[in-house]
C-alpha cells in the first residue's frame, strides 16, 4: 500500500492512473468529503462547459454593475 511521504506527496497506482487517464503533467482538482475521504480529479479542457447554462442573463446590467452587486452580497 503507498504511503504519504515527509513531503506530504502521494504516489498513485500505475494501473488507476491508467484507468483515470492521468498523464505526468496532468493538472487535477482534489476534494475532501464530510468523511475525511479525498476524491483526486484530472482537470480537462471544456469540463465546466454548460455549468452555468441553466441560469438567465439579464443583457440590460452591465460587467460593472454585476462585479458591484457581487462585492455588495
Amino acid at each position: 500500500m503507498p504511503k504519504v511521504s515527509p513531503k506530504r506527496q502521494i504516489t498513485l497506482p500505475a494501473e488507476q492512473c491508467r484507468e483515470a487517464k492521468i498523464e505526468p503533467g496532468d493538472e487535477y482538482r482534489s476534494y475532501i468529503d464530510n468523511f475525511g475521504r479525498i476524491t483526486i480529479v484530472k482537470k480537462t479542457a471544456g469540463a465546466a462547459f454548460g455549468t452555468l447554462a441553466h441560469i438567465e442573463c439579464d443583457s440590460n446590467t452591465s460587467d460593472d454593475e454585476s462585479r458591484q452587486d457581487g462585492i455588495q452580497s
